[in-house]
């Protein structure tokens, strides 16, 4: 993720840093040097999946490049409580700057991360994928996205830019589903694009109405109870990718990937999740 989004992580932290900084951190101002220099630690206080290290890493570096930082666990490894995450060791002035930006986003990151590999475990015995949604902070979303990745999940669409989702709303506003297939098809066609299309279904008729269009790559099945999936996976017959969505939680997913669904989206594990807690220490 940083290798392939060098530019947006350094705007990111750059707009971040903006918000809380201003015009000077004037409580670091008002009583310490400038050049002072000095070492910290982040310490996590539960158990988890490490998410964001690596973009603390770039902030911390963004603020002072000569920034020396020791790591002792890599995004996407286990964390135990009371665990030194790393040392970073440098200007006073950057790693004051720095605290909270980085650990607002390991907080968050480490929460989703470790929340998805809870899904993923309660899947992993079938072919289903855990996937997220657009239900993401704003301006934040590449990261949250990032952390789902980090705990095994895989992602749904960044944003109404990379494929055809037609919702409920679609489907209304249009006049049904063969329409609005079609109106899809026809989009697609006209800018010559291959534009990936899914389609919301909320009952068995509407899966029949949208498999005998040929037109979806992939049929949503909203809200439906694992008997009915399986019914909904007899009319699909493999003729479309089938993702199971709306209210399934830890308790009830094992039973809707075991129906036979190819991929379930939870909201939840980016708009639901409790930041973790973490500290970033001065060490003495």
């Amino acid at each position: 993720m940083i290798k392939e989004n060098k530019k947006i992580i350094r705007n990111f932290i750059n707009q971040s840093l903006i918000e809380d900084v201003g015009d000077g951190d004037h409580s670091a101002l008002s009583c310490i040097p400038k050049e002072a220099t000095g070492k910290a630690k982040l310490i996590f206080k539960s158990d988890g999946i490490a998410a964001g290290i690596s973009l603390a890493e770039s902030i911390l570096l963004q603020l002072d490049k000569n920034m020396k930082i020791a790591f002792n666990i890599k995004d996407g490894e286990i964390f135990e409580h009371g665990m030194v995450g790393f040392v970073a060791e440098g200007n006073i002035h950057a790693l004051l700057k720095g605290e909270r930006l980085l650990l607002n986003c390991i907080q968050r990151m480490s929460a989703i991360a470790t929340l998805t590999a809870a899904y993923v475990v309660e899947v992993n015995h079938t072919k289903c994928k855990i996937l997220d949604t657009r239900k993401t902070t704003p301006n934040f979303r590449f990261l949250e996205k990032w952390a789902v990745r980090l705990g095994g999940g895989f992602n749904h669409r960044f944003g109404l830019y990379d494929m055809i989702m037609l919702k409920d709303n679609h489907v209304d506003f249009c006049g049904g589903i063969r329409p609005a297939l079609e109106k899809a098809k026809l989009y697609n066609s006209q800018r010559a694009s291959k534009l990936f299309i899914e389609i919301e279904t909320r009952n068995l008729k509407e899966v029949e109405e949208a498999i005998n269009c040929k037109i979806a790559d992939r049929i949503m099945l909203d809200n439906f109870v694992p008997k009915d999936i399986i019914t909904a996976l007899k009319i699909i017959d493999g003729a479309a990718q089938t993702e199971a969505s709306g209210g399934i939680n830890l308790s009830t997913i094992a039973s809707y990937a075991e129906a036979g669904v190819d991929f379930i989206s939870v909201g939840a594990l980016t708009h639901g999740v409790k930041s973790l807690d973490i500290s970033f220490k001065t060490l003495l």
